[in-house]
C-alpha cells in the first residue's frame, strides 16, 4: 500500500481502489483523487460474512478497505492527513440469489455468463466515506447502491469470445458497461455510475453526511 503524490488543494480526495473505471468516473465528474490501494483480504472477509445480508456484505467490504486506506493516510501524515476525504467501494453481482465477485478465470467467466444471459442481475456496490481532519477521523458513513442489469441472450460463441479477451476476469459480475461488455448489456435500471463501480449520487449524499459539499471538491485537471 503506498500513498501517491498529493494535489495542493484544501481537501485531498483519496480513492481507495485500484479500479480504473472508478477513477475515470471521479475524474470525469471533476475530482482528481490520490489513489491508495488497500491490502484487504477480501476472500477471508467474505468467509466471515457468508451469512450476512447481501447489502451488508458489500458495505462491510467497503468499510474494511476504508479502515486500511485511512490507516495508511494517517500513518503517512502530511497535508493529506490534515484534510482529506477517503472514498472506498466494493461491488458484487446478485444473480440467482447468490453474490458473484470477480471470476478470475476464463472458465468461470464463461459459466457465469451462461447463467446470466437473458436474465437480470443486481449489481450491489458498497460505499464508505471517511472525513479526516487534523490527523484524525472526524466522521464516517457508509451505504450500498443496487442497480438492475438486463443481460442480452448472448450465444455461446459470443460468450467464449468475450471471456477470451480477458476483460471480464477481474471485474465484479464478469462484465463491464464501459468496455467490450457494453455490447452484451440490454439495459440498466437505476444509477449507471454505480454499475461502473462508484455511485455519484450516493457519494454526493454520503459526503453531505460527513459535512462536505461535493462542489467544494470540484477542480480542473492537474497541471
Amino acid at each position: 500500500m503506498t500513498i501517491g503524490p498529493e494535489h495542493h488543494t484544501a481537501t485531498t480526495v483519496v480513492l481507495g481502489s485500484a479500479s480504473p473505471a472508478r477513477l475515470r468516473v471521479l475524474t470525469g465528474a471533476g475530482l482528481w483523487p490520490t489513489v491508495v490501494v488497500s491490502d484487504v483480504d477480501e476472500d477471508a472477509l467474505l468467509e466471515r460474512l457468508a451469512d450476512a445480508p447481501h447489502e451488508q456484505i458489500v458495505t462491510r467490504l467497503a468499510e474494511a478497505k476504508a479502515d486500511a486506506v485511512t490507516g495508511a493516510v494517517l500513518a503517512a501524515g502530511g497535508s493529506t492527513a490534515a484534510d482529506a476525504v477517503v472514498l472506498t467501494c466494493d461491488s458484487m453481482l446478485l444473480i440467482g440469489g447468490e453474490l458473484a465477485g470477480k471470476p478470475h478465470t476464463v472458465d468461470v467467466a464463461v459459466a457465469r455468463w451462461k447463467q446470466m444471459r437473458g436474465g437480470t442481475g443486481h449489481l450491489i456496490t458498497g460505499h464508505c466515506v471517511r472525513r479526516v481532519v487534523g490527523g484524525a477521523v472526524v466522521a464516517s458513513t457508509s451505504r450500498s447502491e443496487s442497480t438492475a442489469i438486463r443481460f442480452s441472450d448472448a450465444p455461446d460463441h459470443v460468450i467464449d469470445a468475450y471471456a477470451a479477451t480477458g476483460e471480464p476476469l477481474e471485474v465484479a459480475g464478469a462484465f463491464t458497461l464501459d468496455g467490450l461488455g457494453g455490447w452484451l448489456i440490454d439495459g440498466v435500471d437505476g444509477d449507471p455510475s454505480s454499475v461502473l463501480g462508484i455511485s455519484l449520487p450516493l457519494v454526493r449524499r454520503l459526503l453531505a453526511e460527513v459535512g462536505v459539499d461535493v462542489t467544494e471538491l470540484w477542480r480542473g485537471a492537474p497541471g
